[in-house]
């Protein structure tokens, strides 16, 4: 299957879906990638810069629980790299022997990151894998035979649904070995105020990066939608925990979408289901960990308790 059949595929199920659901993933087109960039140098957008911080002031604690031989510095989904390196930089600073395995689907994001960091830190040995998230896990497994030390960082957790995040952390559990360990990142409970403006800006650079959805659907799945005629609403939900975001139709219209070969209608004011970001309290992570069959070893959090990055142990009893 394509990349635009499964695009494709996955418009069609969530336009299908009750409510409208599109994948959130999907907005990460060149444009939405850029856009992207931009939300995390927002004033209001606190995610990207307390977990900086936490990397900033604990990069040694998080490090005295690593394995002292060598041992594989797995990160899944390592996006640009920035958080990272502050990780990176230390290591080689020290003796301890390491190989950095960024996993991604993506090639060309891959071979960006290993280029960057290969030109910023010659010394770093790195060997991108573009594969499934596990399916590295394993083969690393099945090769080097040595410990791993896995970044989950970004709260990119919080971007599953409930039973996704538990049924992806006992994946991810299967795929570890005894006393590997993971260094995850999870976004905090905290006054609403403050995620409705990170997710919200005043300079309404998510809602463009948001609408974006729709532009890269018109461009790759031959479809018609008027950009226009469809708007932007985020609010964090008490009830479920998490900030939702939405598209929603400003008038009773029909959309057709080519490479579907159908038409799709909506109500003035119906809203489409584009993003959920789940927030935790510690109990609450305590909680999911032990559930999934790891341990916690420490809690990383920055000065206001915005966010934290929480270190578990994969425990497999003999």
């Amino acid at each position: 299957m394509t990349e635009k059949d499964r695009f494709a595929r996955d418009v069609l199920h969530g336009l299908n879906a009750t409510p409208k659901t599109l994948p959130t993933k999907y907005i990460y087109d060149a444009r939405g990638s850029e856009l992207f960039e931009q939300i995390m140098h927002l004033p209001e957008y606190y995610l990207t810069r307390t977990e900086h911080q936490i990397f900033e002031n604990y990069r040694e604690a998080m490090l005295q629980h690593a394995p002292a031989r060598h041992f594989n510095l797995v990160e899944l989904g390592a996006g640009n790299g920035q958080k990272t390196k502050l990780l990176l930089e230390h290591l080689l600073a020290t003796d301890r022997s390491f190989t950095y395995y960024p996993i991604d689907i993506s090639q060309s994001a891959i071979d960006q990151l290993a280029g960057n960091l290969q030109a910023e830190l010659p010394d770093l040995e790195v060997e991108g894998l573009v594969m499934d998230y596990f399916d590295g896990l394993t083969w690393l497994n099945q090769r080097t035979h040595r410990p791993n030390l896995v970044l989950f960082l970004g709260s990119n957790i919080g971007n599953f649904t409930p039973g996704f995040q538990h049924q992806f952390l006992e994946n991810l559990w299967f795929s570890l070995q005894h006393n590997d360990q993971l260094l995850i990142g999870m976004d905090l409970k905290k006054p609403y105020r403050i995620i409705n403006k990170a997710y919200d800006d005043a300079q309404g650079i998510t809602r463009e990066f948001t609408l974006n959805l729709l532009h890269r659907i018109n461009a790759v799945l031959e479809a018609d939608f008027d950009t226009g005629s469809f708007s932007f609403y985020s609010c964090y939900n008490p009830l479920v925990g998490a900030n939702q975001a939405f598209i929603y139709s400003i008038r009773q219209q029909e959309v057709r979408i080519g490479a579907l070969q159908r038409s799709f209608h909506f109500e003035a004011f119906e809203p489409i289901l584009v993003e959920q970001s789940f927030k935790f309290s510690l109990p609450e992570i305590e909680q999911l960990a032990h559930r999934t069959g790891f341990q916690i070893e420490d809690h990383f959090m920055d000065d206001r308790s915005l966010f934290v990055d929480s270190l578990w142990l994969c425990h497999k009893p003999e």
